[in-house]
């Protein structure tokens, strides 16, 4: 039996039951409150009032940070995998000249 929980998010005056696993409320809540403070302050610096234009745009703007962090890991595992690579083989050469001696 799975431990679920029945809470309710509010996202743009508007509130969204949910069932959620016990142990993903803690970030459902803070993802809720993260939307909620960027709708605020796109609704802050720009004219926009309708709440289905803020929601997209906050939805554009976590979208757009996902694919940077995204990108950011892969250029970050790239590079590991570089200096793996060549730490591989200054171990093969090493062990490569220890062997004739």
């Amino acid at each position: 039996m799975s431990d679920e929980l029945n809470i309710k998010v509010t996202l743009g005056n508007r509130v969204y039951p949910l069932t959620i696993e016990r142990e993903e409320e803690e970030i459902i809540r803070k993802a809720a409150k993260m939307v909620n403070e960027n709708m605020r302050e796109l609704e802050s610096s720009y004219a926009v009032r309708d709440k289905q234009d803020l929601l997209a745009m906050t939805a554009l703007f976590f979208a757009n940070k996902a694919i940077e962090n995204s990108n950011n890991n892969s250029l970050a595992v790239d590079e590991l995998e570089e200096g793996l690579q060549h730490l591989n083989k200054r171990i093969a050469d090493y062990l490569r000249q220890n062997e004739r001696s």
